[in-house]
């Protein structure tokens, strides 16, 4: 697992926390900004997959080409 994708996994259990917390207790402005944190480290963590799969068919031509 990338460094990129370790920091993604753990930025999305940090807002599914506040989610939760803010759940528990009614306030939906801790609600909201965990949901937006969790959301947000999701896209990084999908756009960490597009980019090792870019490289990896990258390098599938390379070795085609040699």
């Amino acid at each position: 697992m990338s460094e990129e994708k370790l920091k993604s996994k753990i930025e999305q259990a940090s807002g599914g926390l506040k989610e939760g917390a803010g759940k528990l207790t009614g306030d939906k402005e801790l609600e909201a900004k965990g949901f937006v944190e969790k959301t947000i480290a999701k896209g990084k963590e999908l756009a960490d997959d597009a980019k090792e799969a870019v490289e990896g068919a990258v390098d599938a031509v390379k070795e085609k080409l040699k």
